[in-house]
């Protein structure tokens, strides 16, 4: 099948070749890294573009400038760089050369929270979707899987704007299948379910599928998956209509539980759809060195942490 080959790649192998057929059809893109290119995947592009792949150093405030400057004649730089450097060392130049000035600037960022693993607390991003969010004019958007990230990647690229993609680049098992349709602004219900609501992102959305499989096989809960790829603007409709089945929420983030899916989840909740909310993410407290596996352990980002917050939050269904 083909979807099991593609859930081989590496999302940044894939990535590449996104951005390879892209380029090759629009002459107006153009890569600038901050000596990432190549651990982000898009060093090789040099080899058949030549004069657009730029590398300005270890210097990412420099590198947002940069790409502000050429997005004003009319290109569409991605600039890429690991999430704690495509946010908090980069904020200022995405608030006022990138968002203020309304520039067309596709920032992609990479090793999102844990994903950082043995780079380390100082490394491990788990913030920047909180940092950006707050900033006006800003589309946040982190993929699934390798299907969902071919389309994404060109659906950013036609979406006329500054984007933010956080993006974990190594091997992940898709959730989506051939026939996915993938639509920016869209939530993606991976699963339909009517006793309770579990919202996931990025990294966890495939732990939210497994667990959404044990809450059936071992508990009988029947729960519906969201993914939630675009954070913002983030799909109000899809989350009120699915809490006025269900009665109860469950997100399953790869970032503080503050500022990132919860809180955003929750804006549209207090407002349009009260209901509890029981967060799966990190509990406001620093990143630490580990593997991925080891990492998801200790600050419980596993399916089995999603399926003891379900069970918990079921006693506090709204009917």
């Amino acid at each position: 099948m083909k979807g099991v080959e593609m859930a081989e790649q590496e999302l940044r192998k894939v990535l590449y070749d996104t951005m390879h057929d892209l380029m090759s059809a629009h002459d107006d893109i153009v890569i600038v890294g901050a000596d990432l290119n190549k651990s982000d995947g898009f060093y090789d592009l040099r080899n058949d573009f030549p004069d657009r792949i730029l590398n300005v150093g270890i210097a990412e405030q420099n590198m947002a400038c940069v790409a502000a400057g050429m997005a004003s004649y009319g290109m569409t730089p991605f600039i890429n760089t690991f999430c704690v450097f495509a946010s908090r060392r980069i904020c200022d130049q995405i608030a006022i050369s990138i968002s203020y000035a309304e520039r067309n600037v596709k920032i992609i960022g990479t090793d999102p929270g844990i994903a950082s693993e043995q780079n380390g607390g100082t490394h491990t991003a788990l913030e920047d979707i909180g940092v950006l969010r707050s900033i006006p004019n800003m589309v946040i958007v982190e993929p699934a899987d390798s299907i969902e990230l071919r389309q994404m990647v060109r659906a950013i690229y036609e979406y006329k704007g500054p984007v933010y993609m956080r993006l974990y680049r190594k091997i992940i098992d898709d959730v989506h299948d051939d026939q996915y349709d993938y639509e920016l602004g869209k939530a993606d219900i991976i699963k339909e379910g009517s006793d309770i609501t579990i919202i996931s992102s990025g990294i966890m959305t495939i732990e939210a599928v497994r667990a959404a499989e044990q809450l059936m096989d071992m508990h009988g809960i029947d729960a519906e998956v969201i993914n939630m790829h675009t954070i913002k603007p983030i799909d109000a409709e899809s989350i009120v209509r699915s809490a006025r089945k269900t009665g109860v929420i469950v997100t399953a983030e790869n970032h503080n539980v503050i500022g990132g899916l919860r809180s955003a989840v929750a804006e549209v909740i207090t407002e349009l759809f009260p209901v509890h909310i029981f967060p799966v993410g990190i509990n406001n407290i620093k990143g630490e060195v580990g593997l991925l596996s080891e990492l998801r352990e200790r600050f419980k980002l596993r399916s089995c942490d999603i399926v003891e917050t379900a069970k918990l939050a079921m006693n506090h269904k709204i009917e």
